[in-house]
C-alpha cells in the first residue's frame, strides 16, 4: 500500500497519538481494571477453505499473494490497495491460471472497509505502512474475520490494548507475521530450549541489523516514503520484533514468564542526515528535514519477571552487515546466530569454544525442528527469506484449517510491539526504566510455553 498526501497526513496524525500515548502509558488499562485473561489459547472453528482478503500488496503484500496461492485449501478473494498499477499487477498476476479473479477494491486509503463488508473472506491480511496495521486489524475482527499483521503490529500502548481487547471481545485470531520465528536456525534454537538442553535460560540477545538507507530513494512510492518519517520523527527502537520475536518464544514469553521492564537508549542520529546531503540536491524534501530524532543505533536491555534479561538492538542506517544476533544463553550452553555457533554441554564438548560451520551441521541435523522436518524442503522451495515466509504462511492455514491455537497470538503481538513506544518513553526520560504492561492480565502465570510444534 502506498502512501501518497492522504496518508501522510493520517501518518502525522499516528505520530502525534503516539506522543499522546506515551504520556498517558502508566494510566493505559491496568491489570486490576479489567477482566482476567483466560490461559487458554483461543481455538477458532475448523475452516474447510481459507477464504483471504489483502490489504496492502506493495514489496511485501504482492509476495503473500502469490505464496497464499501455493497452499492447499487457500482462496483469494479480493484486494484492497491505494495504488492503482500495484494493484492492477497484482490482482492480474493472481488471475493466471485461469481462475476466478479476485475483487479489487482502490478508492483511496479506506476502501478496504468495503472489502471487509463481503461475507465470504475468513481472514485478512496485512501488509501497509506501520500506522495502519492496528486500526486494520481491529477494523477486520470487527467485520468477522481473523486478522494477520506485518509487523510491527501497533506503534502506540492504546493500540496494542486495543488489539488485545477486540480479539478478546470477538474471538478472532490478530496475529502479527513475525516471519523469523520460521527460519530454520531459530525453529533449531526452539527446540533445544523445549528439549531443556540449554538448561535454565539466563540471557537472550536479538536485533534488527539491516542496512537499509537505500529506502530513501522511494520517494513518491513505497516503502521509503513513509517509513523515512518515522525516522525523522521518533527516537526509539522502532521495529524490534524480527530477532525478539523468537527469543521470546524461547524464554516463554506471556507463556510462563513476560517483560517487566525495560530501558532504552539512543546513539546519535547521523547517518540519515548525511545519507540526504549525498544522494539527494539541497532542495529535495529529505534534506528540508531540520532534525533527524532516531538514534541510528538503539539498545533496548529488558528484564522479565524471572529475572532473565534480554538485549534487544536496531539499525537500519548504519554500514554494517545483516545480524538478528539470536543468541540464547543458558546454564549449560549458548547459541548465537551471525554466524550460527554453539557451545553446548554433552553436545558440542569443550564449551569454551566454538562449534560452528561443517562441525555444526550434524548438530542441526540432528536436533532439527519437526516443523522443518516436515516442511523444511516445500519451504526452500517456494522462498520467502529462505523459505521462512512461506512457512509461516503454511502454518497459519494450517491452524485455522484444523482449528488449532496459532504460534503467535494478540498477547504476543502486543507485548513484542510495545517495545518500541516504551522505548521512545525511556529515551525521552534520559533511559529511566520503564513497566511493560502485562497484556494477558496475569494469565502468563499458567499458560503453557509454546511447544515443539509441527
Amino acid at each position: 500500500m502506498s502512501s501518497p498526501e492522504p496518508s501522510r497526513r493520517n501518518f502525522l496524525k499516528a505520530v502525534a497519538g503516539t506522543s499522546t500515548a506515551l504520556a498517558l502509558a502508566g494510566n493505559v488499562r491496568a491489570a486490576d481494571d479489567a477482566p482476567a485473561t483466560t490461559a487458554e489459547p483461543l481455538r477458532a472453528k475448523p475452516l474447510e477453505k481459507v477464504r483471504v482478503g489483502f490489504i496492502g500488496v506493495g514489496a511485501r503484500g504482492s509476495g503473500h499473494v502469490a505464496q497464499m496461492q501455493t497452499l492447499e485449501g487457500v482462496e483469494v478473494v479480493a484486494i484492497a490497495d491505494n495504488h492503482e498499477p500495484t494493484l492492477k499487477r497484482v490482482v492480474a498476476n493472481a488471475s493466471k491460471g485461469g481462475g476466478k479473479p479476485p475483487a479489487a477494491y482502490g478508492n483511496g486509503d479506506e476502501d478496504y472497509k468495503r472489502m471487509l463488508e463481503r461475507d465470504d473472506i475468513d481472514m485478512v491480511l496485512i501488509a501497509t505502512p506501520w500506522e495502519w496495521h492496528s486500526r486494520m486489524c481491529v477494523d477486520a475482527m470487527k467485520a468477522g474475520k481473523h486478522a494477520f499483521t506485518e509487523v510491527p503490529a501497533a506503534i502506540n500502548l492504546d493500540d496494542c490494548w486495543q488489539l488485545v481487547e477486540t480479539s478478546e471481545k470477538t474471538q478472532k485470531h490478530c496475529m502479527m507475521m513475525e516471519n523469523c520465528c520460521y527460519n530454520r536456525e531459530e525453529l533449531f534454537c526452539l527446540n533445544l530450549c523445549r528439549l531443556g538442553l540449554f538448561g535454565d535460560l539466563l540471557h537472550a540477545e536479538a536485533s534488527y541489523i539491516h542496512e537499509l538507507r537505500s529506502q530513501m530513494n522511494e520517494v513518491p512510492h513505497g516503502t521509503g516514503s513513509w517509513r523515512t518519517y518515522h525516522y525523522a520523527r521518533r527516537n526509539g527502537n522502532l521495529y524490534p520484533t524480527h530477532g525478539l520475536g523468537p527469543v521470546a518464544q524461547y524464554l516463554g514469553i506471556n507463556r510462563s514468564d513476560r517483560f517487566d521492564y525495560l530501558s532504552s537508549v539512543a546513539s546519535p542520529a547521523l547517518g540519515r542526515a548525511a545519507y540526504a546531503k549525498t544522494h539527494f540536491p539541497p532542495d529535495h524534501q529529505w534534506n528540508k528535514i531540520a532534525k533527524w530524532n532516531c538514534g541510528d543505533m538503539v539498545t533496548t536491555i529488558i528484564k522479565t519477571a524471572l529475572g532473565r534479561t534480554i538485549m534487544v538492538q536496531w539499525d537500519e542506517t548504519s554500514p554494517r552487515p545483516y545480524t538478528r544476533l539470536n543468541l540464547i544463553q543458558g546454564t549449560k550452553g549458548t547459541f548465537a546466530g551471525y554466524p550460527s555457533r554453539l557451545a553446548l554441554e554433552g553436545v558440542t564438548g569443550a564449551t569454551h569454544e566454538w562449534t560452528e560451520g561443517d562441525k555444526l551441521e550434524p548438530i542441526l541435523q540432528k536436533y532439527e525442528h519437526p516443523l522443518w522436518k516436515k516442511m523444511g524442503d516445500m519451504a526452500a522451495k517456494h522462498g520467502g527469506h529462505g523459505g521462512m515466509d512461506w512457512l509461516m504462511l503454511w502454518r497459519l492455514v494450517y491452524c485455522l484449517r484444523n482449528g488449532e491455537p496459532l504460534d503467535q497470538d494478540v498477547y504476543d503481538a502486543a507485548a513484542w510491539s510495545s517495545v518500541g513506544p516504551l522505548s521512545e518513553k525511556s529515551i525521552a526520560s534520559r533511559s529511566q526504566s520503564i513497566d511493560v504492561p502485562d497484556f494477558t492480565r496475569g494469565a502468563w502465570k499458567t499458560k503453557k510455553p509454546l511447544g515443539i510444534i509441527s
